[in-house]
């Protein structure tokens, strides 16, 4: 969640990932996410949906809703990091937000919807669509999410 204030962020990806390990450790799916505006990391988020018993907790609309409520529902200038591409809820947010870029670890075909499934941004209701870069450390993020549901078998 949003810290104490913005901090720099030199590698945006591996505080995901540090995020999707806490998200893990208490039992979530792990996936962790990174908002970042010029250099500075804003907000972070980790899957909450069990803790918080709230099923829109992923960790990108917690990272959405801890940078909006330091100023503004428009987080136009800024850029997610996430280690799971997102889901449709997810994709929905990111472009109300009005976020920049997105950066994500894996692909998701099952339940992501960016380059897999609906395809959110390049539908003609999208309002807004960020530039996308999939694929940013996707092994370790693949892997973080195999080791915690193979744990569960």
């Amino acid at each position: 969640m949003a810290g104490d204030g913005p901090i720099a962020g030199d590698d945006p990806m591996g505080l995901a990932l540090d995020e999707a390990r806490l998200a893990a450790a208490s039992g979530e799916v792990p996936v962790g996410a990174v908002l970042v505006r010029d250099g500075l990391v804003l907000a972070t988020g980790r899957n909450r949906p069990r803790i918080d018993s709230d099923p829109t907790a992923h960790a990108e609309i917690v990272a959405i809703r801890a940078a909006a409520a330091i100023g503004t529902e428009r987080l136009s200038g800024c850029d997610l990091y996430v280690t799971l591409e997102p889901c449709a809820m997810c994709a929905a947010a990111i472009s109300f937000a009005r976020i920049r870029r997105l950066y994500y670890g894996a692909a998701d075909p099952k339940g992501g919807a960016v380059e897999n499934g609906i395809r959110f941004f390049g539908a003609p209701t999208c309002h807004h669509a960020p530039e996308v870069y999939g694929g940013i450390r996707e092994r370790e993020a693949g892997d973080l999410l195999r080791a915690f549901f193979q744990a569960r078998r």
